[in-house]
């Protein structure tokens, strides 16, 4: 259903609006550099747009402006342009993630945390429903909501812009044990969603290496899983280097490929032996 803006505007006390109870972003920090930008901004300007507001008992909650708001406070405004409207916690909570995505101020995990409240926690419709209201496909809610299950510390690249979505979506199948390798090799060398999928691919080819096996050899066969994976990734690399040569001088690339390819083969040889080891000891 559309809202109908009957809002009106006029500046409200501060001490008459508290923040939103479901807010679809962090907290900021009162140090941040985020926060004293916007604040050295309002000085220089004024505020250029009120902040959206909806009446509660005793007050009136935030709905659209948490940062503009924390500033003015910070500056010790006694009122604040508003935009006053009367909305439902849904009709609040849509309008919070529309107004941020449009401006492009959260993170793709904040994003990702927002649509699963929406969906899972608040039960107010499906990804369908959502992507309808914030004007988003159900495939991209879909993957961004993939990202939540993620370990923490690779969602923490995400955060930090080390690790692409894109990268990211690419971990969300790989065995829970061999993630923080995968996601290291990605952000030290900085593959391509093509290299990695090629990985991928090859690490996958070895299945036995994704068994079920007793507690007792859980810790040796991860071990097994990292070593594997480390001379994948290094067979990953020499075919692209093999490739590479197939670019450079001609006098020189028979020598060089006939190299690489001596290294490939080597590479190979150590793949099989750790394969053996797992038969021989961990079986």
């Amino acid at each position: 259903m559309e809202i109908i803006d009957n809002s009106i505007v006029e500046p409200i006390e501060i001490r008459m609006i508290r923040p939103s109870k479901s807010p679809v972003r962090y907290a900021v920090s009162p140090n941040s550099p985020e926060l004293t930008n916007l604040k050295s901004s309002i000085k220089a300007h004024g505020l250029l747009q009120p902040i959206v507001i909806r009446p509660l008992d005793h007050g009136f909650e935030i709905v659209a402006g948490h940062r503009r708001f924390a500033a003015c406070r910070s500056l010790r405004w006694r009122f604040i342009p508003s935009k006053i409207r009367d909305l439902s916690d849904k009709q609040a909570y849509e309008i919070q993630l529309t107004e941020n995505i449009q401006r492009k101020s959260m993170d793709p995990i904040e994003e990702a945390e927002a649509y699963q409240k929406y969906v899972n926690e608040y039960g107010w419709g499906g990804v369908s429903d959502l992507g309808q209201k914030i004007g988003k496909s159900e495939e991209y809610v879909s993957h961004r909501m993939q990202l939540l299950k993620l370990p923490e510390d690779v969602r923490e690249k995400i955060i930090c812009s080390n690790l692409s979505v894109s990268q990211a979506l690419e971990l969300t199948n790989v065995d829970a044990s061999l993630k923080s390798e995968f996601v290291d090799e990605i952000v030290n060398n900085k593959l391509t969603i093509k290299q990695i999928r090629v990985m991928k691919k090859k690490i996958k080819s070895e299945s036995d290496l994704y068994k079920q096996t007793p507690d007792k050899n859980s810790k040796s066969l991860n071990l097994i899983k990292k070593t594997n994976l480390s001379l994948k990734i290094t067979l990953s690399r020499i075919d692209d280097l093999i490739e590479d040569a197939h670019g450079i001088n001609p006098k020189q690339r028979v020598e060089m490929i006939k190299f690489l390819m001596g290294l490939r083969l080597k590479t190979h040889s150590m793949i099989d032996e750790t394969i053996h080891f797992k038969k021989k000891h961990l079986q």
